[in-house]
């Protein structure tokens, strides 16, 4: 019987510089294609300011990239993840675990009352993150979509709006 030889790749994610900007565009686009621009989290997104952000680099390549966005839920300081991009030839491997991981770090070392989302929650529910179906965003969405995981606070009820 014959193994196949484990290959192992080592992926590391340290904080989005300008100098990613270009790529990370890129590779969201190549991700989610320009429909993601009519999409309720781009509302957000286009008026919030970026707080924090990551990419993820296998020798020099860009493989994966996170953002966090601040905003504020019912009054409380939050972010916003979103989007959260990895390279088609490298999903399955846990790299997106690794950037969500990151993205939880953040938002613990800033003590803010939790981080939202707007995603699949058979995915994200390992991480913590529960439905807030109370918390309102600029534009339609699918209210068992829309996810809040709690550093501080639980799950507020209101408008989800830039900071």
């Amino acid at each position: 019987m014959s193994v196949a030889p484990i290959i192992a790749t080592s992926f590391r994610i340290v904080p989005e510089t300008d100098a990613d900007r270009a790529e990370v565009d890129a590779l969201v686009m190549a991700a989610f294609g320009p429909g993601r621009f009519v999409k309720t989290a781009e509302r957000i997104r286009e008026h919030a300011h970026m707080s924090a952000a990551f990419v993820a680099r296998e020798d020099g390549r860009l493989t994966g990239s996170v953002r966090l966005w601040a905003v504020t839920v019912a009054g409380l300081d939050a972010l916003f993840l979103g989007p959260i991009t990895v390279a088609k030839d490298v999903r399955s491997g846990g790299l997106g675990a690794d950037l969500v991981g990151a993205c939880i770090g953040e938002a613990r070392q800033r003590g803010v009352a939790g981080i939202l989302l707007v995603g699949d929650a058979a995915y994200f529910q390992r991480f913590g993150f529960q439905p807030a179906p109370d918390v309102t965003l600029p534009g339609p969405a699918d209210p068992r979509r829309v996810l809040w995981l709690p550093i501080t606070s639980a799950a507020p009820s209101g408008k989800a709006l830039p900071a």
